[in-house]
C-alpha cells in the first residue's frame, strides 16, 4: 500500500510502498476515505515533539471503511469464549460490520489501571496512551491517515459517522473540532455566557461554533488574517476582531462594550501564541474561566502578573490536553446536528492527493490555506 511518510524532522516527504501484517485478532484495518493536515503535523515535520519514532504515517484523525478485521467470522462477531478485542463493537455495543464507514479515536492504550485514569479520571495523561500518526511509527505499521489503509490495533475504539454526515464534513472539523468540543466542555460553557476565542484556525473556528450550539452570546473571536475572520461568522461568532489591525487596548475595549464592561465568562485560547495566554485573562470577566488548548507545544514563557491576572479577578485557569472517546463522540453528534447550519466542510481549502502530501503540509505551515484535506486519490472531496 502507498503511504506518506515523514521521515525526521525537516525531511522531505516521501511517498512509499509499505507492507501490511496479518491482522491480530480484533485488529481492524480500515481503506482510507479521508485524513487532514493539523498543525500537530506541522510540529512534528518541525521537531517540536519528544517521543516521536520517525519514520511515522502522519494522520492522526482520518475516516475510512472497514476492510477486514482480524478475527474469523463477521466484523464484530465473537467466537465463543474469544476475548473482546476480537469483537469490535461501539460504545453501544453494537457490533461493526465489514463496509461501514468509520472514524477512530486516534489515542490507543490508555491503560485504565494507573492513578490518572482511575483516581484523577483524567485519561489524557495516563503515562501508557499513544497516539496513532504521532507516537506510533512506521515500525508500528501503517497507522496514520495519509496512506491508502490504516492498521488499528486491538481495542481501537471506533466510532460510526451518523447518518448524514459525510467523511468531508467531519474532516473539515477533524482534530481541531473534536479539541474544540473538548474545549468548550472543559469551559462550562452554558447558555448566554459571554464567549471569547483567541485564534482562528481550525480549533478556534470549531470552538466558536461549539459556542454558539451551546447557547452562548455573545462569541467573539480574535484573529486574522481577514478571510478567516469572515469564516469565524459563517461558524457562529457574532463579532470578529482582526489582530492585525486592532491593538490589545482597542480588543479590550470591544469585548468589555458588548458584555457590560465586564469581559467574557469564558475566553478560549486556541492560538497557541504564549502571550494570547495573558490577552485571555484580560479579557474574562471577574471569576471568569480561561481555557489553555492552543499549546501542544513549548512557545516559550510570557510574562504574567499573579496579583493582577489571577487572584484579584478570581480567575480560574484550566488546561486542555488531548482528547478521548467522550470528546470524538461528542464532537461527531454535534456536528452532525449542527451540519446544516455550521459549514465544516468549507474549511478544507483544497485536497491533496497522497502524493502531495508534503505540498499540503507546507501549505499549512505558511498558513496560505486555511486546512488542508488528504485523500488517496485524485479528485474533488470525498464521499462514503
Amino acid at each position: 500500500m502507498r503511504a506518506a511518510v515523514m521521515p525526521a524532522p525537516g525531511a522531505p516527504i516521501e511517498v512509499r510502498d509499505l507492507f501490511v501484517p496479518p491482522l491480530a485478532p480484533g485488529a481492524v484495518l480500515l481503506e482510507t476515505i479521508a485524513s487532514e493536515v493539523c498543525g500537530t503535523d506541522v510540529h512534528l515535520w518541525h521537531g517540536r515533539l519528544s517521543g516521536v519514532p520517525y519514520p511515522i504515517v502522519p494522520g492522526h484523525v482520518a475516516v475510512g471503511r472497514i476492510a477486514a478485521v482480524g478475527a474469523a467470522g463477521p466484523v464484530g462477531a465473537a467466537r465463543p469464549g474469544a476475548p473482546a478485542a476480537t469483537a469490535p463493537c461501539d460504545l453501544d455495543g453494537r457490533p461493526f460490520e465489514i463496509g461501514e464507514v468509520v472514524t477512530f479515536v486516534d489515542v490507543h492504550g490508555t491503560c485504565g489501571a494507573c492513578w490518572y485514569c482511575l483516581v484523577a479520571r483524567q485519561s489524557t495523561r495516563c503515562p501508557k496512551r499513544r497516539v496513532y500518526g504521532i507516537t506510533m511509527g512506521v515500525a508500528d505499521g501503517p497507522s496514520g491517515g495519509w496512506a491508502e489503509r490504516i492498521l488499528l490495533r486491538p481495542g481501537t475504539q471506533l466510532l460510526r459517522l451518523p447518518p448524514g454526515l459525510e467523511p468531508a464534513t467531519f474532516i473539515g472539523g477533524g482534530c481541531g473540532a473534536v479539541t474544540a468540543f473538548h474545549a468548550v466542555r472543559r469551559g462550562g460553557v452554558r447558555l448566554g455566557d459571554a464567549v471569547v476565542v483567541l485564534g482562528a484556525g481550525p480549533v478556534g473556528l470549531s470552538a466558536a461554533a461549539f459556542a454558539a450550539a451551546s447557547g452562548a452570546d455573545p462569541v467573539v473571536v480574535v484573529g486574522a488574517p481577514a478571510d478567516r475572520l469572515a469564516m469565524a461568522g459563517r461558524m457562529g461568532a457574532t463579532m470578529s476582531l482582526d489582530l492585525d489591525r486592532l491593538p490589545h487596548a482597542a480588543r479590550r475595549d470591544a469585548v468589555l462594550a458588548c458584555t457590560g464592561g465586564r469581559g467574557a465568562d469564558v475566553v478560549i485560547e486556541a492560538a497557541g501564541v504564549p502571550a494570547a495566554v495573558t490577552e485571555g485573562a484580560t479579557l474574562c470577566r471577574d471569576g471568569g474561566v480561561l481555557v489553555v488548548a492552543g499549546h501542544y507545544t513549548d512557545g516559550g514563557a510570557i510574562p504574567l502578573n499573579p496579583h493582577a491576572h489571577l487572584n484579584r479577578p478570581h480567575l480560574e485557569v484550566r488546561g486542555c490536553w488531548g482528547s478521548d472517546a467522550s470528546h470524538f463522540e461528542g464532537a461527531i453528534r454535534a456536528m452532525a446536528r449542527h451540519q446544516g447550519r455550521v459549514p465544516w466542510s468549507d474549511m478544507v481549502t483544497r485536497w491533496y492527493p497522497i502524493e502531495e502530501s508534503g505540498a499540503a503540509l507546507q501549505a499549512v505551515a505558511d498558513r496560505s490555506v486555511l486546512k488542508a484535506g488528504i485523500r488517496p486519490t485524485t479528485g474533488s472531496a470525498p464521499g462514503a
